[in-house]
């Protein structure tokens, strides 16, 4: 995930964990990954302006929310 992002034009640095505490068997006896796993930050520099943002599961919203940060 973290190459693919990196590949964007723009961003200058990410990375990408997964909270494998949400990580749950299925029938078959394997976890699948969902969006509400991934936490993601990335920093993107255009034209001198840099930005930070971060992707993490809200639960209050139960969604994966992006914020500058």
């Amino acid at each position: 995930m973290e190459k693919s992002i990196s590949l964007q034009p723009y961003v200058k640095k990410v990375s990408v964990r997964i909270d494998r505490k949400m990580l749950l068997e299925n029938f078959f006896g394997y976890g699948e990954l969902e969006g509400r796993m991934i936490i993601a930050q990335v920093q993107i520099d255009y034209e001198g302006e840099v930005v930070s943002a971060k992707l993490e599961y809200d639960a209050e919203k139960r969604y994966p929310m992006m914020r500058l940060v």
